[in-house]
């Protein structure tokens, strides 16, 4: 399964991320990709209002990317928001707030949401002042094959992968949008081959890129740091890359899971500590 990582910074109008993601698909479709995963928030980059611009499913930002999937002819995941519930400060302002969302379609009726479980409410960051949290895990099912879908802080809680793997998956999709700060990075990398160890399972984390190796203007928020990277159910990185924005196509061998699970059986051998 040849599968597609496209790294960059998304900027504050929609239409203009839904460009660079279409040019990006045809790039990747044309070395021969089958799904291209793009970052948490590709649909608005953080640190811009985000209720203004949050869209149904049916809204102009997911047509875009059905379309793009299906002229390619290729399954897109990409991050967006949608909107949440109607909610009032102790001031008593109104606003909406949004729900973080991986979409996932192949343009032609496959298609999948999952809304993030667990906010970043950490490193003084309060992600659930302005996002409603998501309740249930997703998979979404591509050629036979299952894949689970996760989002950036998600990564940090081993028992969503673990869960994805007892359920069938031989792949999840971390997309994000990693804060940057001082060992963040080591966090990053770390965490993603912990939870292909976890799980022994592919994980294929999309970050976004810095802003300033993509020429974009950082506003305040979890902006990226790039290096995103396909992780083996060994753990090994097979493909990783810098801070700049980036396409890594990379052929995963599926049957390194099963392998995986034979060698290394954690999912078999966990007890229950009580």
């Amino acid at each position: 399964m040849k599968i597609a990582l496209a790294q960059f910074s998304a900027v504050a109008e929609p239409a203009e991320n839904a460009e660079l993601i279409r040019a990006r698909v045809r790039e990747a479709a044309d070395q021969g990709a089958e799904l291209v995963l793009f970052p948490e928030a590709s649909m608005r980059g953080f640190g811009h209002r985000l209720d203004t611009h949050a869209e149904e499913l049916d809204g102009p930002f997911a047509e875009h990317l059905r379309e793009t999937a299906r002229e390619a002819g290729v399954t897109l995941a990409a991050g967006m928001f949608l909107p949440g519930e109607h909610r009032t400060d102790q001031d008593g302002n109104e606003s909406f707030a949004v729900r973080n969302t991986l979409f996932v379609t192949d343009g032609r009726g496959n298609e999948s949401a999952y809304t993030k479980i667990h906010l970043y409410d950490a490193f003084g960051f309060t992600e659930s002042d302005t996002v409603d949290a998501g309740e249930h895990p997703v998979i979404h099912e591509m050629g036979g094959v299952k894949i689970g879908l996760a989002l950036c802080y998600d990564v940090r809680f081993p028992n969503l992968f673990t869960h994805y793997a007892r359920e069938g998956c031989q792949l999840t999709l971390v997309p994000a949008s990693w804060a940057p700060g001082p060992g963040k990075l080591d966090h990053w990398r770390l965490l993603a081959q912990a939870r292909a160890l976890d799980s022994t399972q592919f994980i294929l984390a999309c970050d976004q890129s810095v802003p300033s190796a993509a020429g974009v203007d950082a506003p305040e928020g979890p902006t990226g740091v790039g290096h995103s990277m396909a992780v083996s159910p060994d753990g090994r990185i097979l493909a990783e890359a810098d801070d700049a924005p980036a396409l890594l196509v990379v052929d995963l061998d599926l049957g390194a899971v099963e392998k995986a699970r034979e060698q290394i059986p954690v999912l078999e051998n966990a007890q229950e500590i009580r």
